[in-house]
């Protein structure tokens, strides 16, 4: 659970340093360049220590189906609520979907 939990706060501030700055486009580049690896910067501080939790107990494989099942969650909520974009049935397909890919990458075969 504790490796759940550090991969959805990594994610939360990878998705402000890649998409964030979408919101201030008049901004200059550098800024929205900097700002995103200060950001980025305390992803890391998340994310390296969720896959070392998490490698005890699952694969690399698994991990990784972890992150971005949790990086599509993040980033849907974000669109909506910060970004304001609309979410749309094929979304919802889409999701279903990687939900069938979870199933696979953790059904003991």
């Amino acid at each position: 659970m504790r490796t759940i939990a550090l991969l959805t706060v990594s994610n939360i501030f990878m998705t402000f340093a890649w998409y964030g700055h979408l919101k201030y486009k008049n901004s200059p580049l550098w800024i929205a360049i900097f700002v995103s690896w200060m950001i980025a910067f305390v992803e890391y501080c998340f994310q390296v220590p969720a896959n070392r939790i998490g490698h005890y107990q699952y694969s690399v494989a698994q991990l990784k189906t972890i992150q971005e099942v949790i990086t599509l969650v993040v980033f849907a909520v974000f669109s909506i609520m910060y970004l304001k974009e609309g979410f749309r049935w094929n979304y919802v397909v889409s999701f279903l979907l990687i939900l069938g890919a979870v199933f696979f990458m953790f059904k003991k075969w």
